[in-house]
């Protein structure tokens, strides 16, 4: 007995069911003549390609006909209407092209017409023969024209699913005729007009998705009739007028988009009556008065998304009682009222933002009792009273911004408890005394904003221990004394404001080790001497401002102070340089602060030819290495020694060279942990015990460019590239038996070895992901949009992606990078790694910023899914630019070894899902840019349209 066969009395084929058994071939060598007797044929979930045969036909018998999730191409044979008996027509997720045939429209017995995820085009085929029919399923093609009006005449429908086409025109008033529909879906297509007031017939209706077209015109009161409804969305349109009151009939509602709309007035009381909101989604309307006063966000709550709407008045107290609330978000209005009654103990809640409102009275310590709580921000509104030290005892809090209040007293030593916080922001209050020195216990912070208060004494020397500082702004304070020389510690921080504030002293020189510093203003304090001439080498600084001081003598010799306005300069006691607006240094060679000497760089002209190939070749990092260490000290200057050149900061060269050819056997493979796209990766262990990683470049590369004067400039472009997130370099060694470099060893290996290892792979969870993928995010923003001229790496692969023990990113392998001339075209031979590598490069020589985009998604989709996504690209689209996998779930091609993400990191994935797609884009231009990636990442989420586990790859590819 075959599998899946089956045979009637007569010992004849009634039945073939091959689905999911992993079949490929063709349908073409099946003889359909011989199953006169088949009654259903179901070979759905396989990888059968080719066309339908016309011979199809011959199954007059056919009662189900299931062709689903395959890869056949090609017409739908008009023959197809000969089957008279077919009930279920089953054709989706295929790749299926043309129009529908019109012999569709002669099934009469048809239940069930699915041809969803094609390609098909055209209109829809007169179908009002088919009066049995109960679904109609066309979503996910590129249907056109007017969705007809007979569809009324079929009483029988129950879900109606003809969203992501490209339909115009009106809903037609006849779909209120379809009594028994259960479910309408139409979103995302072109269609106009009103919503027909008959659509209130449909007291059967679930499900009501029509968002995103151009309707227009009010919400018609007879929705109200809906009294079977869950789901509402009529998001993304023109809507107009206020919501009306009959609204609140609604009783079974969980799910209400009415976002990006242009609707007015005050929400209905009525919404009271709703109590299992799961999606409340309003953002962007024209709403104003106070909410309903007894609404109670209940049941599964995921989103209260009111934002940047102008709702006004009180907030319900009955909030206080909401104890399945989860997500709150109310920023943006002009809300009011005393704050300290609206919340009570939410312990789902996890994520509560009323910011720009005008709430007032006292913080309540209730809020850590919120035992979910990640983020809490009320700034912009007009708080008073202390923040309560209770917390201190929030045991998940991540971001607590309570920024531009009125807040007084000190800052309670018990903040310095919470262990996750990522973001302290209270600048713009009346707070006084000074920072607890137990600051230096908050390891995970990035942010913190202290600005505008009250504070005094000295700034703690603990500061420093906060080593992942980001930014960091005490000004408009009254700080004292000097400037911490621990601050040199914060190796990443990128903003540092101490402006206003009456600081003395010299400017530390230890502040130069702050290699990723873009900003600092010292202004308006009473800070003397020089400025350390070492400044100099701070080559990612590009903001200065130190105005308002009483500093003197030459400035540095730095882009940042040569191009800083004279605004930034002024006001000091005798600063001088050749600066607009400021005196011309009298002897600057010879100033009283002794200003080193430059120092140069000599290639010896002794080198042969092909040695001095072999120092071109480390690709540009391996040359900034060489002047950057060129500018470090005169005992840093380059020797060189027939063949010979060393340069590692810190370090002799010679002897260090000798240690890794010790260390690692004369570079013997047992070391090696890695390889590169111009030379293996080796791991030293030095004679003190320190790790290092040596990349020992291959005997002959090809060169990309020989002219030694262009090759320069790429030298002093790539040496700006200091990130947190770009691997950091210590130095190199060329030498006539081995070219390598060395830099920092990172425990945890790369990115695709972690994620081929189930070990590793289930240690790497969600919100270790998702982090990685922002960091890559923001080291391509900062190449691509912090350097000048821009710099793309053209090989961003899982293999260049290394992590530390905390799993924190860093790009590597700039072998191949490219710097980009934006006077001209930019050419070169072919870079990357397959899989990795943008469609256009295989027809083109031009490289830009949008080649690295398209890796970047294929990294993004390759960490959620823990592999390479190459199956999944592959079917996203046909020639014709519709997605096959649309109807797909998210959770479903998310990496099973991990449980599904849970709130709040959900929404997270979902993001990186959605950017990664959009990266993928096959037309360049259409890509987003690493800018507006990295906006995504820092601005505050949009609403999603459903909840995580019904989030399909058609919602996500939009």
């Amino acid at each position: 007995m075959w599998v899946g066969i089956v045979c009637d009395n007569s010992n004849s084929i009634s039945t073939i069911n091959i689905t999911s058994l992993g079949l490929k071939g063709t349908l073409h060598s099946l003889n359909f003549s011989t199953f006169t007797k088949l009654l259903s044929l179901d070979i759905s979930n396989n990888s059968f390609n080719g066309s339908i045969p016309h011979q199809i036909g011959n199954l007059t018998n056919l009662s189900i006909l299931n062709f689903s999730f395959n890869q056949l191409s090609g017409y739908i044979p008009e023959e197809i209407g000969e089957l008279r008996k077919l009930r279920y027509l089953l054709f989706g997720s295929n790749q299926l092209y043309g129009s529908i045939p019109p012999t569709i429209g002669m099934l009469i017995n048809l239940v069930e017409l699915d041809l969803s995820d094609n390609s098909l085009s055209g209109t829809i085929p007169s179908i009002r023969k088919l009066t049995n029919l109960e679904q109609l399923w066309l979503f996910n093609n590129s249907l056109s024209g007017h969705i007809p009006n007979e569809l009324g005449k079929l009483n029988a429908l129950i879900s109606i699913i003809l969203s992501n086409n490209i339909l115009y025109g009106p809903i037609p008033p006849s779909i209120g005729d379809l009594v028994n529909l259960t479910n309408i879906e139409l979103e995302n297509n072109t269609i106009s007009g009103s919503i027909p007031s008959s659509l209130g017939n449909l007291t059967k209706l679930a499900g009501l998705n029509i968002g995103t077209n151009k309707l227009s015109g009010s919400i018609p009161n007879s929705l109200g009739n809906l009294v079977n409804l869950i789901a509402i969305n009529l998001a993304i349109n023109n809507l107009s007028g206020p919501v009306p009151s009959t609204i609140g009939n609604l009783t079974k509602l969980q799910f209400l988009l009415l976002y990006q709309n242009k609707l007015e007035g005050r929400l209905p009381p009525a919404l009271n009556n709703f109590t299992n909101f799961q999606s409340l989604q309003l953002s962007s309307n024209s709403f104003t008065g106070p909410l309903p006063q007894q609404i109670c966000l209940g049941g599964l709550l995921r989103k209260f998304s009111a934002n940047h709407n102008f709702f006004t008045g009180p907030v319900p107290i009955s909030l206080k009682n909401c104890s399945s609330l989860a997500r709150l978000n109310l920023a943006g209005n002009l809300l009011s009222g005393n704050i300290t009654n609206y919340f009570g103990v939410h312990p789902k809640l996890y994520f509560a933002e009323l910011s720009s409102n005008n709430f007032y009275g006292h913080l309540s310590p209730n809020w850590a009792k919120c035992s979910n709580l990640t983020s809490l921000r009320i700034s912009n509104n007009n708080l008073s009273g202390v923040i309560p030290p209770e917390l201190g005892q929030a045991p998940k809090l991540q971001v607590l911004d309570l920024s531009s209040n009125h807040l007084t007293g000190k800052i309670p030593r018990e903040l310095c408890n919470l262990s996750s916080l990522f973001e302290l922001s209270i600048s713009n209050n009346e707070l006084s005394g000074s920072i607890p020195v137990a600051i230096g216990s908050l390891m995970e912070l990035r942010i913190l904003e202290l600005a505008a208060n009250k504070l005094s004494g000295s700034i703690p020397t603990q500061v420093g221990m906060v080593h992942n500082l980001v930014h960091l702004n005490l000004s408009k304070n009254k700080f004292m004394k000097g400037i911490p020389f621990e601050l040199n510690q914060l190796q990443y921080l990128e903003s540092l404001d101490l402006s206003w504030n009456l600081l003395n002293g010299q400017i530390p020189k230890t502040l130069v080790k702050l290699e990723m510093l873009d900003m600092l203003n010292l202004s308006h304090n009473n800070l003397s001497g020089s400025i350390p001439s070492d400044f100099k080498d701070m080559l990612s600084l590009r903001y200065v401002d130190i105005s308002n001081n009483q500093l003197e003598g030459p400035i540095p010799n730095d882009p940042a102070f040569l191009r800083a306005p004279i605004d930034a300069l002024k006001n000091n006691k005798g600063l001088c340089g050749n600066v607009s607006g400021l005196v011309v240094c009298q002897d600057s060679s010879h100033n009283r602060h002794g200003q080193k000497k430059k120092h140069i760089i000599i290639l010896a002209l002794s080198f042969t030819s092909g040695a001095l190939m072999l120092v071109l070749i480390v690709a540009g990092v391996l040359l900034r290495i060489c002047w950057r260490s060129a500018r470090k000290s005169e005992k840093q200057a380059t020797e060189e020694h027939s063949q010979e050149h060393f340069s590692i900061w810190g370090y002799d060269g010679k002897i260090m060279f000798e240690n890794i050819i010790e260390a690692t056997e004369q570079f013997d493979d047992k070391y090696i942990i890695g390889e590169g796209g111009t030379g293996a990766v080796y791991k030293a262990k030095l004679p003190k015990g320190q790790i290092v990683a040596v990349k020992k470049f291959q005997a002959e590369v090809d060169m990309e460019m020989v002219d030694l004067k262009a090759f320069t400039s790429e030298i002093r472009a790539l040496a700006e590239l200091k990130h947190r997130h770009i691997v950091k370099l210590h130095g190199f060694c060329s030498h006539s038996r081995f070219t390598f470099l060395v830099y920092e060893f990172l425990e945890g290996g790369s990115l695709d070895k972690v994620l081929n290892n189930d070990t590793h792979a289930m240690m790497f969870d969600w919100n270790r992901r998702v982090n990685v993928v922002k960091g890559v995010a923001d080291a391509l923003y900062y190449m691509h949009h912090g350097c000048s001229p821009p710099i793309v790496h053209r090989d961003i692969s899982s293999k260049n992606v290394l992590l530390d023990s905390e799993f924190e990113a860093r790009v590597s392998d700039f072998g191949t990078a490219k710097i980009l001339n934006p006077d001209s075209h930019n050419y070169t031979s072919f870079a990357g790694t397959y899989g990795y590598s943008a469609p256009e490069l295989a027809y083109t020589m031009e490289v830009n910023e949008k080649c690295d985009v398209f890796s970047f998604g294929v990294v993004c989709l390759e960490i959620i899914m823990g592999k390479h996504p190459g199956d999944l690209i592959s079917l996203l689209f046909s020639s014709s630019g519709v997605p096959k996998v649309s109807n797909l779930l998210l959770m479903d091609v998310l990496d099973q070894r991990l449980p599904h993400p849970l709130m709040p990191i959900d929404e997270d994935v979902i993001l990186v899902a959605r950017i990664g797609f959009a990266c993928l884009n096959e037309t360049p231009c259409f890509r987003p840019t690493m800018e507006q990636v990295y906006n995504q990442f820092v601005m505050p989420k949009s609403a999603m349209v459903d909840p995580f586990p019904f989030i399909t790859l058609g919602q996500l590819l939009q």
